[in-house]
């Protein structure tokens, strides 16, 4: 039931880092694609004043997250809900204090990250962050050969998928009142953009 993800036990703790700079102290953390749950899991217990609830569109996901939970000694790791951000219906919650997704936007449709910032747009109040990690294209930054082929190696599994730029993810963010407040270089050639409303 459990699923694993090695890129996990890498970039965890990195993220998290970063997460301590971006959270709030307190309030609920809304997890888009939370995958295999490993993060989940990590970062529930990382922040224990936080409340976690992660989500993933497929059902799969979602029974990993689910067997890693009922391993999570902690009370503040909710129980999954299916999501699928590309899709036009409501989402199933109604508030965050914070939205984090993790390796979605490369690695799904455009679509998925257009209704990423509709429904982050919708749930967040003034200055809540969408906090959002992956290897992007930035202009003015050399890509790395290593995202070359990486960007190639998803678009052959996939033409839909692919590496983003930076500058759309901004564009898109400002067509829902958000803006771009953080830029975070992480290992791997990953980084961490982070967009709030006014």
């Amino acid at each position: 039931m459990k699923q694993h993800a090695p890129a996990t036990l890498r970039n965890r703790e990195p993220i998290a880092a970063v997460l301590a700079q971006e959270l709030p102290a307190r309030g609920t953390v809304l997890e888009i694609a939370a995958g295999t749950g490993e993060h989940a899991v990590f970062f529930a217990g990382a922040f224990p004043a936080l409340d976690w609830q992660p989500t993933d569109p497929s059902p799969e996901a979602v029974a990993s997250i689910t067997a890693y939970r009922d391993d999570y000694g902690g009370t503040n790791l909710a129980a999954p809900l299916l999501l699928d951000a590309a899709a036009p219906e409501t989402w199933p919650v109604t508030r965050a204090d914070a939205i984090v997704c993790i390796n979605m936007v490369h690695i799904s449709p455009w679509e998925a990250t257009l209704g990423l910032f509709r429904g982050a747009a919708q749930l967040l109040g003034s200055g809540a962050p969408l906090i959002l990690y992956g290897p992007y294209l930035e202009a003015g930054v050399e890509t790395t050969p290593s995202n070359l082929e990486f960007d190639a190696s998803l678009k052959a599994r996939n033409p839909l998928w692919g590496l983003r730029e930076a500058e759309a993810l901004d564009a898109l963010a400002a067509q829902h009142g958000m803006a771009r407040t953080a830029r975070h270089a992480l290992p791997a050639n990953n980084i961490v953009l982070v967009y709030r409303s006014a």
